[in-house]
């Protein structure tokens, strides 16, 4: 079997993505590898401390914040959001998931916090792109790939929020992505805190997570990577670099993809859950906390709704949970999320393990799966 080394720079050799970093750890064993270079012009060589936009692997860190107003006792799993959201207190929903905007009726409960942490509020990205719902929120709300600098401060994005329908009954299927929009949103309000402060204090700083964050500082700007896409005529084509999207703080602190980070720092959240919520000697997070985060909290109607991506999929809170062996890799209970700009983290409680690979690869790129799955084949192999 190639060790992780090789498995990585066979990818970097063919040319498909710049470079990335792999980890895989197991108790006190730590495989890791950094391989390539930052940006296709091979300005520096990828180190381990190298930072990555993380994308999707943000909301199950955002959804732990959220998990911690619920054991301050500032907010409730079935309160109803309206409270902190009123934008929200009133919500229409489409007729059907494909009638217009405008053809709506009232919504028939109200939308909670589990709504939130369970991707079930009736806002969020279906299979179908196309449907005048969900198109409405990549137009107003400029959903989509990751541009923190595009999209409106949050007072602004909710009243944009408010004026659109949603696709379904509050609770009555999975979405993707906005409900972790709003858990941000909700954290902040909640605490009359910015978002970036409530995570450093409760999770970067304990868990020493120093290059996490919303932005990346000028001095830490040697080793910010850039973002790649596929060109049309083939071989890459720059996205976001190294001084674009994220060398500044966004006005919009996106709690679906917008933090940045290593693979270091996402080790010690991932080994934070491991350990049931504990840090040292910090305790975190209950671990009835985790046990809910890393339990798959949706039924088979619920995750066909929406269209969850992957057959045996869950999800739980902010991060998709395997509910059977759908692939070599995929081991039942296994938690985390894939994120789109060329990131997957994820912990394995039956084994003990937390794997993780950064690149700089955009998901929807061809040879992102490819990479992702000879990665994940090692990291079930070992």
């Amino acid at each position: 079997m190639a060790d992780l080394r090789e498995t990585l720079e066979a990818h970097v050799d063919k040319g498909s993505v710049p470079g990335a970093v792999g980890l895989v750890a197991r108790g006190d064993r730590i495989d890791v590898a950094a391989v390539g270079s930052v940006d296709v012009e091979g300005s520096a060589p990828m180190a381990r401390d190298s930072i990555f936009r993380i994308a999707s692997i943000t909301k199950p860190v955002v959804a732990a914040a959220v998990m911690m107003l619920v054991e301050d006792g500032r907010i409730a799993l079935d309160d109803p959001v309206a409270r902190w959201l009123p934008e929200l207190a009133s919500p229409s929903v489409v007729r059907t998931p494909a009638s217009p905007v405008d053809d709506v009726v009232p919504a028939v409960r109200p939308i909670t916090v589990f709504h939130l942490l369970s991707s079930r509020t009736g806002y969020g990205f279906a299979s179908d792109f196309s449907l005048p719902a969900v198109a409405a929120l990549a137009t107003a709300l400029k959903q989509g790939p990751p541009a923190p600098q595009a999209v409106p401060a949050p007072d602004d994005w909710m009243a944009a929020l408010g004026r659109i329908p949603l696709l379904h009954q509050p609770g009555d299927g999975w979405l993707y992505n906005l409900s972790s929009e709003l858990q941000g949103v909700l954290i902040s309000r909640v605490t009359g805190r910015p978002l970036p402060d409530f995570l450093a204090e409760r999770i970067f700083e304990p868990l020493g997570m120093t290059d996490t964050a919303f932005a990346v500082p000028p001095a830490k700007l040697d080793r910010f990577t850039a973002y790649y896409g596929a060109a049309p005529e083939g071989g890459l084509t720059l996205l976001d670099a190294a001084d674009g999207q994220w060398s500044r703080p966004p006005a919009f602190p996106s709690g679906a993809g917008g933090l940045v980070s290593t693979a270091d720092d996402w080790l010690a959240f991932g080994r934070m859950l491991l350990a049931q919520g504990a840090a040292g000697s910090r305790q975190l997070l209950s671990p009835a906390s985790v046990r809910q985060m890393t339990t798959n909290q949706l039924t088979v109607a619920e995750r066909k709704a929406g269209g969850l991506f992957l057959e045996g999929m869950g999800w739980g809170f902010g991060a998709a949970v395997d509910v059977e062996r759908a692939e070599p890799w995929s081991v039942p209970g296994r938690y985390g999320w894939v994120g789109g700009t060329g990131t997957t983290a994820h912990i394995i409680p039956a084994t003990g393990t937390v794997t993780i690979m950064l690149s700089q690869l955009q998901m929807g790129g061809p040879s992102f799966p490819e990479l992702m799955r000879d990665f994940w084949r090692y990291a079930a192999e070992v």
